[in-house]
């Protein structure tokens, strides 16, 4: 089944594919083995900042790796800023990419995604590209409040016509629209509500799969109605790093002799392991 054709069936049956960032090897493993585990397909994320850290050829290596022995995995560019950008990742054979213009006025964004596309899909028919309208920050780390400017932004909110509208111009295969969601997740309370209601009308306007990014911080019981009204794809990160650093915190302060790196970093694998295996059980609609 191709990448397309998975997203569409997770869709009909009104479940969610994980996508989960990486940032390093350790990360990748926990990925592939959570989604062994439950024997689901999953899509792993490398964002600009993470790519340039791992290395586009490397992460490449990885997921290729993982694909040889049968597993379900994509390799995802997260938010690309440029067609610059777009064109590493296209040229480099990734699965999908996403050109990120949430923050650009909307004729200039659909002007550059449109760039991306035909490029794209000018060098591989079969790569998936993703566009995002509606500005919701871009940072995955935990919040004291809400940024300013995603609070600024969320007042123009993006509307069933706009996604058409931007669809229609640009070509994208799956769609990223601003629904209440936001980047990064808060310290002190879950993240704020989805517009549920905005979500349904969006999909049904827009055409394409929607994917809803700042995963981390949101509630269960909103994910479950995401998905039901048209959610395809969940991006989890900022979850995933805050378990990561929690254990290596602790398995440093237990063990202050420790120097072998394996050893240092294992808890902190099973760690995002866990994460990320409840939050595929939740998008598959597994008991969590």
């Amino acid at each position: 089944m191709t990448y397309l054709e998975t997203i569409k069936q997770a869709e009909a049956e009104k479940k969610a594919i994980g996508h989960f960032n990486i940032s390093n090897i350790e990360g990748f493993h926990a990925v592939i083995e959570s989604a062994r585990g439950l024997d689901l397909p999953v899509i792993i994320g490398v964002s600009e900042g993470e790519r340039k850290f791992i290395g586009v050829k490397q992460v490449k290596a990885l997921v290729d790796s993982a694909k040889a022995e049968g597993r379900p995995v994509w390799l995802n560019a997260d938010h690309t800023y440029s067609f610059d950008g777009v064109k590493e990742v296209v040229d480099a054979g990734f699965d999908s990419v996403i050109f990120d213009g949430s923050n650009l006025e909307l004729e200039e964004n659909i002007k550059i995604t449109k760039q991306c596309v035909d490029y794209a899909k000018d060098k591989n028919p079969d790569i998936l590209i993703e566009g995002e309208i509606g500005y919701i920050g871009t940072s995955s780390k935990v919040l004291e409040e809400i940024p300013a400017e995603v609070v600024a932004a969320g007042k123009a909110a993006v509307t069933p016509e706009i996604a058409k509208q931007y669809v229609e111009a640009t070509g994208v295969d799956l769609l990223s629209p601003a629904v209440g969601n936001i980047h990064g997740m808060l310290k002190h309370e879950h993240n704020p509500k989805l517009k549920i209601e905005l979500i349904k009308e969006i999909r049904a306007a827009a055409g394409v799969p929607l994917v809803l990014h700042g995963g981390s911080g949101i509630t269960d019981d909103d994910f479950r109605a995401a998905i039901v009204a048209g959610i395809s794809l969940v991006h989890i990160n900022t979850e995933i790093r805050v378990a990561f650093q929690n254990a290596l915190k602790q398995t440093l302060q237990e063990n202050p002799d420790e120097i072998a790196p394996y050893r240092l970093l294992a808890p902190a694998v099973s760690a995002m392991e866990a994460v990320i295996t409840k939050r595929l059980k939740l998008f598959a609609g597994k008991n969590v």
